[in-house]
């Protein structure tokens, strides 16, 4: 079969090149850079427990990050806002730490009321996020496409012309490796200015310079170590960041009034010695290890989808207003269009599968992106916060710190994992013997223990990735015997109906489920989103299930391979 062609290789691209062949996709990467490696501490991500979660399952190994004991925020002298995390936080990230706690993964953290404005408040929090220089996640990704032999990367080529047809996509490219390119589908992960987008003649309209950030990377002891810190209004400058990375090193983040004004190394070394004078009493010893300046746009494609070429990360929208990450949301674009496509490349497609992709993802940016703008305005400027409260968190009594907190950590409308609530991929009315659990319908499903036919224990989230998964919620199974429980109760009737679903599906047993009955069947699409929850075996809507998820009959069937070879037309 002709490759899909992933154009960029920065992480979202390298990260969609293994998805893909997870799903035994042949990918050719396509990279106008020479893949050397630009070290740049002050450059960094921040990963919460659904992008970590993905990135594990693509074999990628997250070594050289760090996972924070708490968070504070404070004003002036004084903390408002405190919470402390869960058994993953508190050091650099280890493959043990990332087994813990594993059930707390799926729900938003729960603990004592946020206090609103001016009184502090403490909350007890789920997994900390990872926190990794840029670099260091490019070079695992790097790491673990040199075992794919399903992927080829190519360096040193840049795409200057794309042509479709019913059957595939073929670019050109110019540079070291210039030559034409034949592909099924292909990807455009190459970045804010990507050149895919402008060969489709897809419009990127947006903000430019929403915010802008001073930026330094430094080696020192803080008051807090371990923890991340909001300073707002603090006694020098303007609100400060400071998160800790691996190694005794702090990345800070100075918010810059609006305009165009240069900050000078002079200006920059001031601030670094304001914040840590105010923090620490005095000016204690510290090495200034990289700085910058960064601006940060807010933009949206109009389109992600164009007959069979697709954009992704940065190439589709650019965000990072309030803490939001750009970086995840492009993991979370992989996460969602890699299944899609490898049901493509191997069983034909649909329309509505294939336009699902923009459908989701694009309206779970684009909801991203209006909770960031429509609450700037009173975060950032002197008054309109009562507009903010209605418009962003309505019926809420969050205040502004709090608020502030979700975007940098990942929770409520500035950072939460999205829920596909009107996704085209279900049912269009909700299936007989659908019951409630504690997942919503279109939310990431909980992470719990599971045991697989053959006996194999593991958690859910392991098992995402590959199939539709059908989940039987059977108290008691974990006690018995395989070879009692699979040929008892309920199981004949559902192993036969799983196995006459239209798309491959693995069935799983659970020994309880948030919220869910015995004999509940959840129904988890490959990304993790719950798609049904139904009271016992119901073959008729489970199918009808399946086949939602798959988009309905195929549309668009399996590219047939070019009679000549892939590359070198």
């Amino acid at each position: 079969m002709d490759p899909v062609i992933v154009v960029g290789a920065g992480p979202v691209g390298l990260a969609l090149a293994l998805g893909l062949a997870r799903h035994e996709v042949p990918v050719v990467v396509l990279d106008e850079g020479t893949g050397a490696e630009e070290r740049r501490a002050a450059r960094t991500v921040l990963l919460r427990p659904d992008t970590v979660a993905l990135l594990a399952r693509l074999g990628c190994p997250l070594e050289g990050g760090a996972r924070w004991s708490g968070w504070r925020t404070l004003r002036r002298r004084g903390v408002v806002y405190q919470l402390s995390f869960g058994e993953e936080g508190g050091g650099p990230d280890t493959d043990e730490a990332s087994k813990t706690d594993r059930a707390d993964k799926a729900g938003d953290p729960v603990g004592a009321p946020v206090a609103d404005d001016g009184e502090a408040g403490t909350e007890a929090a789920g997994p900390s996020p990872l926190h990794l220089p840029q670099h260091v996640l490019t070079r695992s990704l790097r790491v673990a496409l040199a075992g794919q032999p399903m992927v080829q990367l190519v360096q040193g080529s840049r795409v200057d012309s794309l042509e479709q047809d019913a059957d595939g996509v073929t670019v050109r490219t110019r540079g070291d490796n210039g030559t034409w390119w034949r592909g099924s589908y292909l990807v455009g992960c190459d970045g804010a200015r990507s050149n895919v987008r402008k060969l489709l003649g897809v419009r990127f309209p947006g903000r430019t310079a929403v915010e802008r950030h001073a930026v330094a990377a430094l080696r020192c002891e803080l008051p807090w170590p371990g923890e991340g810190v909001l300073h707002r209004s603090p006694p020098h400058g303007g609100e400060v960041t400071a998160r800790p990375l691996p190694d005794g090193v702090w990345r800070l983040d100075w918010l810059l009034p609006p305009g165009r004004d240069l900050v000078t190394p002079d200006a920059l070394i001031a601030r670094v010695r304001d914040s840590l004078e105010g923090w620490c009493g005095d000016v204690p010893p510290y090495e200034l290890l990289d700085t910058g300046v960064h601006a940060v746009h807010h933009r949206l494609a109009r389109r992600w989808r164009t007959g069979r070429a697709f954009l992704a990360g940065d190439a589709a929208h650019l965000l990072g207003a309030l803490g939001t990450q750009g970086v995840e949301e492009g993991l979370r674009d992989v996460d969602n269009l890699s299944w899609k496509l490898g049901v493509a490349q191997h069983h034909g497609a649909s329309e509505v599968l294939l336009d699902s992709y923009q459908a989701e993802r694009r309206t779970a940016v684009g909801r991203r992106l209006r909770a960031a703008d429509q609450a700037l305005p009173g975060l950032r400027g002197s008054g309109g916060w009562r507009v903010v409260r209605r418009a962003v968190v309505p019926g809420s009594g969050r205040g502004r710190d709090a608020l502030l907190t979700d975007g940098h950590l990942g929770r409520g409308p500035l950072g939460a994992p999205p829920v596909h609530a009107r996704t085209p991929l279900a049912p269009s009315t909700a299936p007989e013997g659908s019951v409630t659990v504690g997942t919503a319908l279109g939310a990431t499903a909980a992470d719990v223990p599971v045991t697989a036919p053959d006996g194999s224990p593991a958690w859910l989230m392991d098992r995402l990735g590959r199939d539709l998964l059908i989940v039987l919620v059977a108290p008691g199974t974990g006690v018995w015997e395989r070879r009692h429980w699979l040929g008892a109760g309920l199981m004949p009737r559902l192993a036969a109906a799983v196995a006459a679903l239209p798309v491959r599906a693995e069935l799983l047993v659970a020994e309880g489920y948030p919220g869910a009955a015995a004999h509940t069947v959840l129904v988890v699409r490959p990304d993790g989103h719950l798609v049904a929850a139904l009271s016992g075996v119901r073959p008729s809507e489970l199918y009808a299930c399946a086949d939602a998820v798959r988009g309905g009959a195929v549309t668009v069937p399996m590219a047939e391979p070019a009679s000549e070879a892939t590359a070198n037309r």
